[in-house]
C-alpha cells in the first residue's frame, strides 16, 4: 500500500529507525556483569565450588615433605709476598665457585655421604617409608632414602645454599649436615695431596718450554734473512696494487674487444641480408659518411624534381645521374674504410687483451709467491709467540704452587648448619586455601560470563539496540500472575497496574517513532509462539482506542486464532467465512454479515479469523485480502493486525505486504538474537517501517537492572497499595 507522510517534526523523524539514528554508544556496565553472575549463580557456583574444593583436597592430600638447609661460604685465598697481597678475582673466581657446586652435587659426593651413614642413621632415613611397605617388603636402601638435594648460589656473593627435602624432618637435617661435612673433608683431602709432585713437574716443564721458545725465535730470524722479509707488508701491498691495476686494464681491454666484435658481427649480418649499412650507428657516424649520405639524399630528391620536367636523356638529367653515381661511389668507399678501421680496431683490442692478460698472470704469480712466504712467516711468528706465552704461564703457575704449599686456610667454611624443621613445607595449607579461593572466583566468573556470551537469547534492552540495531519501544513486566481476562484488557479497562503503564509507554513510543499519519495499519508479530504478540496487540489497540482513535483489531493468525477467546466471543464469523462466501465488498464493511465485526470497547472493534484454515496463504496472497484492508482503512483510523510468528510460518511476510508499519515482540530469554535479527532484516528488506521491538516477560527486578526503564518502583510508590 502507498505510504502517507505526515507533518511530524524533524526531531521525531530522527527516531524512525536504526538507519537514521546515531550509532549505539551504550556499553555494558559493572551492574550488567553483576546481573550476569546472579542469573547463572546456580550453574557457576556449584561448578566453581566443586573444582576449587577438589583441587584443594588433592593438594592437601599430598605426602608431607620437610625441608632443611645449610649454607657454605667460599673465600678466595690471599697470597702474601712481602708487603703486597695478591688475590684472584673476576671470572676465575666464578668458575671456581661453580666447580665446587658441581662437585657438591655429584654422584661421587652422594656415595661418600651414603658410606658415612651409621646403621642408626639409616633407620632414621627409612622411618617415614615403613608405613607404606607391604608385608614382607624390604625398606628402601640408604641411597634411595637420601631424599632430594638442591644446591643454589646466592647471587652476587660467594655463599651457596644446600637444601634437602625428605619425608622426615630429622632425616632432612641429618642429610644436609652430612653433605656439608663430607664436602669439607673432600676439600681438605684434595687440597694438598698433589702439591709437591706438581711443583717438580712444573719446574721441568718450564725448562723445556724455555728451550722451545728460544729455538722458535732463532727459526724466525733465519727465515727473515733467507727471503729478505724485513718489509714483507710493503712488498705485499705493492704486488696487490699491481694485480688490481692489471685486472682493471684486462677488463677494459676485454670489454673493448667484445664491443668491436659485436659491431663486426652486425656488419657481416647486414651484408649477408643485403640491408642498408647506414643503419649501423658506427658506419653512419664514421668520417664523412653522414655528410655524403645527406648529399646523396638531396641529389636524389633533385633528380625526382627534374624527372617531372625533362626526359631521361636530357642533359640536366644525365648530369644529375652522374653526380648521384659519383656520390654513391664516395659513400661506398667511406663505408669500406669504416669496416677496415673497425677490423683494425678489433685486432688492436685482441692484442691489448693478450698483453693485459700476460701482465695479470705475472702479477698473480708474484702475489701467490708472497702469500706462500707470508703464510709460512706468520706460522713461524705465531709459534714463537705461543712458545713464549707457554713459558710465561708455566713460570706463573710454578710460583703459585710454591706459595700454595705454604697456605694454611681452606677456601670454604660452613656458615650455617641445618636444623630440624618445625613442620612440613608441603602441603602448605595457607597457599592451598589462597589458590583454591582464587580458582573458585576465576571459574565462577569465567563460567558465568562465558555462558552469557554463548547464550544467544535476547535478555535486555542492550541486546535489542546493540546486537539487533532496532529501537526499543518498551518493556512489559511479567504478567503471569494475572488471569487472561485481566491482562488482555488492561488498557481498555484502565486497570491500575504497572502493566497498564508499560503498554501506555509503548503506545507513546509507537506514536513518536511513526512517520505516517492516520489512517494506517500496524502489524504485530514475533519470532516464535508464546512471546506475547497477541497480548501486545490487544493492549496496544486499546491504548489507541482510549485516546480517541477508531481502532480495528484483526486476528490474522488463521491457523491458530486466539483473539476471540480473550474477548469471550465465538469465532463463527470473520476473514475466512467472508473469503469463502466470495469476498464481496459493500459501502460499510463494518456491518458486513460475513465479516461479523464486533465492538469490544469504546472506539475498539474486533475482526475475527472466522475459523481455522490449513491453507491460509491462499487468502493472504489474494487480491481480495489487500482490498479488504484498504476498505477497512476508510472506516478506521488505525488497524492493528495480530499475525502468526515469523519463525513458525511465512504468513506474516505475506501480511506485511499489505501493512504500513510493524511492531516486533520478543520475550525475555526465549528467542535467539540471530533469528530475530534475520527476520527483522527480512522485514526491513521489504521496505516496511519497523517501529521497534517490545521486550516482554521481564520480572520487576530484571526490569530495573536490565534496562533504563525505572518506572516500576516509582509507580508502586506513587499508587501504593492500589498497585
Amino acid at each position: 500500500m502507498a505510504s502517507r507522510e505526515t507533518d511530524t517534526p524533524p526531531s521525531q523523524h530522527q527516531h524512525s529507525g536504526p538507519a537514521q539514528e546515531d550509532p549505539v554508544t551504550e556499553r555494558r556496565t559493572l551492574r550488567d556483569y553483576i546481573i550476569i553472575l546472579r542469573e547463572r549463580f546456580w550453574i557457576a557456583f556449584p561448578l566453581a565450588l566443586l573444582v576449587s574444593i577438589g583441587m584443594g583436597y588433592h593438594k592437601a592430600s599430598q605426602t608431607p615433605l620437610f625441608q632443611s638447609a645449610a649454607t657454605l661460604q667460599f673465600e678466595r685465598p690471599q697470597i702474601t709476598t712481602g708487603t703486597q697481597s695478591v688475590a684472584e678475582v673476576g671470572v676465575r673466581a666464578a668458575i671456581d665457585l661453580n666447580t665446587y657446586l658441581q662437585v657438591l652435587g655429584s654422584a661421587d659426593m652422594r656415595g661418600r655421604v651414603v658410606r658415612s651413614l651409621t646403621p642408626d642413621e639409616i633407620r632414621i632415613l627409612q622411618r617415614p617409608y615403613l608405613s607404606d611397605l607391604e608385608p614382607g617388603q624390604e625398606p628402601p636402601t640408604a641411597a634411595a632414602a637420601l631424599g632430594s638435594l638442591s644446591i643454589n648460589d646466592v647471587p652476587d656473593s660467594y655463599i651457596a645454599r644446600l637444601s634437602v627435602v625428605h619425608r622426615d624432618g630429622e632425616a632432612a637435617a641429618l642429610i644436609a649436615n652430612r653433605f656439608l661435612d663430607e664436602f669439607m673433608r673432600y676439600i681438605l683431602e684434595r687440597r694438598f695431596e698433589g702439591a709437591s709432585g706438581a711443583s717438580d713437574f712444573l719446574e721441568e716443564r718450564a725448562n723445556q718450554l724455555r728451550l722451545d721458545a728460544e729455538a722458535a725465535d732463532r727459526a724466525l730470524q733465519d727465515y727473515q734473512r733467507r727471503y729478505n722479509l724485513v718489509s714483507l707488508d710493503n712488498s705485499t701491498n705493492l704486488v696487490r696494487n699491481r694485480l688490481i691495476a692489471a685486472d682493471q686494464a684486462l677488463t677494459q681491454a676485454r670489454l673493448e674487444r667484445i664491443r668491436v666484435s659485436e659491431i663486426l658481427n652486425q656488419v657481416d649480418s647486414y651484408r649477408s641480408q643485403g640491408r642498408d649499412m647506414m643503419e649501423i650507428s658506427f658506419i653512419s657516424g664514421y668520417g664523412t659518411v653522414s655528410d655524403i649520405a645527406v648529399r646523396l639524399s638531396e641529389l636524389r630528391k633533385n633528380q625526382s624534381i627534374l624527372a617531372e620536367r625533362y626526359l631521361e636523356r636530357h642533359p640536366r638529367m644525365i648530369l644529375a645521374a652522374n653526380e648521384i653515381a659519383i656520390t654513391e661511389q664516395q659513400l661506398e668507399s667511406q663505408i669500406t674504410s669504416a669496416i677496415a678501421d673497425l677490423r683494425s680496431s678489433f685486432e688492436k683490442a685482441q692484442s691489448s687483451e693478450a698483453a693485459m692478460q700476460r701482465e695479470y698472470d705475472v702479477a698473480e704469480t708474484d702475489q701467490r709467491r708472497l702469500n706462500d712466504l707470508s703464510s709460512e712467516y706468520r706460522s713461524l711468528l705465531n709459534q714463537a709467540e705461543i712458545a713464549r706465552n707457554n713459558f710465561i704461564q708455566i713460570k706463573d703457575r710454578l710460583a703459585d704452587v710454591d706459595l700454595e704449599k705454604r697456605l694454611e686456610d681452606v677456601p670454604v667454611r660452613p656458615l650455617d648448619r641445618a636444623v630440624q624443621p618445625g613442620g612440613p613445607f608441603q602441603p602448605n595449607m595457607r597457599a592451598i586455601i589462597q589458590s583454591s579461593v582464587m580458582l573458585f572466583f576465576v571459574i565462577f566468573i569465567g563460567v558465568a560470563v562465558g555462558l552469557s556470551f554463548i547464550d544467544d537469547r535476547i535478555k535486555s534492552a542492550w541486546d535489542v539496540e546493540h546486537f539487533i540495531g532496532v529501537n526499543l519501544l518498551g518493556i512489559i513486566p511479567d504478567l503471569s500472575s494475572l488471569n487472561d481476562e485481566e491482562k488482555y484488557s488492561l488498557v481498555i479497562k484502565n486497570r491500575q497496574t504497572p502493566g497498564t503503564e508499560s503498554f501506555l509507554s509503548i503506545y507513546s513510543a509507537a506514536k513518536i517513532h511513526s512517520k505516517l499519519d492516520f489512517p494506517k495499519s500496524v502489524m504485530v508479530t514475533s519470532t516464535i509462539p508464546g512471546e506475547g504478540k497477541t497480548l501486545v496487540s490487544c493492549n496496544l489497540s486499546g491504548g489507541f482506542a482510549r485516546h480517541g482513535r477508531k481502532t480495528l483489531l484483526i486476528d490474522c493468525d488463521l491457523r491458530r486464532p486466539m483473539l476471540h477467546r480473550h474477548f469471550n466471543q465465538e469465532n463463527e464469523k470473520g476473514i475466512i467465512t467472508w473469503f469463502e462466501a466470495g469476498g464481496d465488498f459493500q459501502d460499510e464493511m463494518r456491518s458486513h454479515p460475513e465479516l461479523g465485526i464486533l465492538e469490544v470497547g469504546d472506539n475498539l472493534h474486533l475482526l475475527r479469523s472466522g475459523g481455522r484454515s490449513r491453507t491460509p496463504t491462499e487468502i493472504l496472497e489474494s487480491k481480495a485480502f489487500g482490498e479488504l484492508i484498504e476498505h477497512l482503512q476508510r472506516e478506521y483510523e488505525l488497524i492493528v493486525v495480530d499475525t502468526p510468528p515469523l519463525g513458525a510460518v511465512t504468513d506474516s511476510l505475506l501480511i506485511a505486504e499489505q501493512i504500513d508499519e510493524v511492531i516486533y515482540v520478543c520475550r525475555f530469554n526465549r528467542a535467539y538474537k540471530k533469528h530475530i535479527r534475520q527476520y527483522v532484516r527480512a522485514l526491513q528488506g521489504a521496505k516496511k517501517d519497523l517501529l521497534g521491538i517490545v521486550l516482554n516477560g521481564l520480572s520487576p527486578r530484571r526490569i530495573e537492572y536490565y534496562s533504563n526503564y525505572r518506572y516500576y518502583r516509582s509507580y508502586k510508590k506513587y499508587y501504593g497499595a492500589e498497585a
